[in-house]
């Protein structure tokens, strides 16, 4: 990494956006490179000026999820500070899960802001302290119920087809079933495990698929691998 961090900006409130860009470019060794206010524009910033680290808030237009995840997988080096207002365990969750190095408060203070900023780009890990705690005794409870979540196997089925990109209406085609029956079963596969949309539903259950040591979600997910194919007991 050359001495300049350059920086990617995301977030739909303009005037939180234009100050933390004012406040940025007075420091010496950063160089913002990209604005935008939602999800897509968080995909296009990375792609297109590949920013040592790219700020984004949770809550804006589309799947902010999503698209850490996305850009993630395609661009590894882009680290990604999750900026917001958001105090949910839930969102730091499922933003550190997804792929982000980071997830601070929109009241941290500049010094804390660009010292986070250095340290998502060094490789670091950084969490608002007053987060740290809370979430660290979410991810260990989170780890015990995780093993009590039981799919039936027909919600096994809805969640095979939509984790290959499949939208309600082609499930519902290729399993010959109401598409309102498919949202249905999304419903309860995502209650069941503890999330609120569809990426982390698919998340959720992969890890679950790839850890078939793990007890729980149902012996129909420990035995079968990815392609859905039924493994032996013995793993083979």
């Amino acid at each position: 990494m050359s001495s300049m961090i350059k920086i990617g900006i995301v977030d739909d409130h303009p005037l939180l956006r234009d100050g933390v860009t004012m406040a940025l470019k007075k420091i010496a060794d950063f160089q913002v490179v990209g604005q935008g206010g939602s999800a897509d524009d968080a995909l296009e910033i990375a792609a297109r000026f590949a920013p040592n680290v790219l700020l984004m808030d949770v809550n804006m237009p589309g799947d902010s999820f999503a698209a850490v995840r996305a850009i993630s997988a395609s661009s590894p080096a882009v680290k990604i500070l999750m900026l917001t207002v958001s105090e949910s365990i839930e969102d730091a969750y499922s933003a550190l899960e997804a792929g982000a190095q980071g997830y601070a408060l929109k009241g941290i203070s500049g010094r804390e802001l660009v010292q986070a900023i250095r340290n998502v780009a060094g490789g670091e890990t950084f969490i608002t302290p007053r987060l740290a705690s809370k979430l660290l005794g979410s991810f260990r409870q989170y780890a015990g119920d995780k093993q009590k979540v039981e799919l039936t196997h027909r919600e096994e089925q809805v969640i095979r087809e939509v984790s290959k990109g499949l939208t309600n209406r082609e499930v519902a085609i290729k399993l010959e079933l109401c598409e309102k029956t498919i949202k249905h079963y999304m419903t309860n596969v995502m209650y069941k495990l503890r999330v609120r949309n569809r990426t982390q539903a698919v998340a959720a259950v992969r890890r679950h698929w790839e850890s078939d040591h793990i007890p729980g979600l149902c012996g129909a997910l420990q035995r079968r691998d990815l392609n859905g194919n039924i493994k032996q007991n013995n793993g083979t």
